[in-house]
C-alpha cells in the first residue's frame, strides 16, 4: 500500500505564489458612485422600534388581515414645515409598508384585547405611491414596547395639533391686520379736504385762455 505521503504532490514557494494569486481586472466602464436619498435627510427621527405591520385587506372575500412586512418603525419631524409622518420599511428589501402624516384625529386602539398591538385608521398612506385609506395594525415584541410607541404617537400628535393652532392664530391674526388697513385706508379717503374752485379763479383760467389766444394770433 502506498504512503499518503508519497502521493501529495511537492509544494514549493513557486507553486505558493500561484495559489495565492488573485487577479485583479479593471472594469471597461467605470461608474460614479451616487448618494440615494431616502427623503429622511430633512427630517428628525423622534423614535425607532422593531415591530410587524398588517393591514385590514378589506377587497378581499372574506376581508382579512394580511401582514405587510417586519422592520424598523419610525415616528420622523421635519425640521422646517414642522408635520411628523410614520414611516415604516420591510428588512433586507427597505421596501417601504407604511408612510403617512400623523393626524391629532388618529386613534389607536388596542388589537383584539392584545396588550402589545395596535389598530388605526388613516386616510392617506403612500406605501404604494398612491395615497389611499388604510386600516392598520402594529405588533411590537412586549407591551413594554407598545406602550411607549403609544405614549410618543400621542405625543408627536399633541405637538402636531399645537403648530396647526399657532398657525390658525397667525393666519387670523393677519386677517385682522388687513382688515385693519383697509379701514384706515377708506377712512383717509373719506376726510381728505377737496379743493372747491371760485368764481375768481375760474374767471382768472378763462382771462389766460383769452391771452394766450390774442397771441397767438399775433
Amino acid at each position: 500500500m502506498a504512503d499518503i505521503k508519497d502521493t501529495e504532490p511537492e509544494i514549493n514557494a513557486e507553486n505558493a505564489d500561484d495559489s495565492n494569486h488573485d487577479p485583479h481586472f479593471e472594469p471597461i466602464v467605470s461608474l460614479p458612485e451616487q448618494d440615494i436619498k431616502t427623503l429622511e435627510e430633512d427630517e428628525e427621527e423622534l423614535f425607532k422600534m422593531r415591530a410587524k405591520l398588517f393591514r385590514f385587506a378589506s377587497e378581499n372575500e372574506p376581508p382579512e388581515w394580511k401582514e405587510r412586512g417586519t422592520g424598523d418603525v419610525k415616528l420622523l419631524k421635519h425640521r422646517e414645515r414642522g408635520t411628523v409622518r410614520l414611516l415604516m420599511r420591510r428588512d433586507k428589501t427597505l421596501k417601504i409598508c407604511a408612510n403617512h402624516y400623523l393626524t391629532p384625529l388618529m386613534e389607536l386602539k388596542p388589537n383584539a384585547g392584545s396588550d402589545r398591538a395596535w389598530v388605526w385608521n388613516t386616510y392617506a398612506d403612500y406605501a404604494d405611491e398612491a395615497p389611499k385609506p388604510e386600516l392598520l395594525a402594529i405588533r411590537f415584541l412586549n407591551a413594554e414596547n407598545a406602550q411607549k410607541f403609544k405614549a410618543k404617537f400621542e405625543e408627536c400628535q399633541k405637538e402636531v395639533k399645537g403648530k396647526a393652532t399657532k398657525d390658525t392664530d397667525k393666519s387670523d391674526a393677519a386677517d385682522k391686520i388687513s382688515e385693519k388697513l383697509e379701514e384706515l385706508s377708506v377712512k383717509e379717503e373719506s376726510h381728505s379736504p377737496k379743493k372747491e374752485v371760485t368764481k375768481e379763479e375760474t374767471k382768472e383760467e378763462s382771462a389766460n385762455e383769452e391771452t394766450k389766444e390774442e397771441i397767438g394770433r399775433a
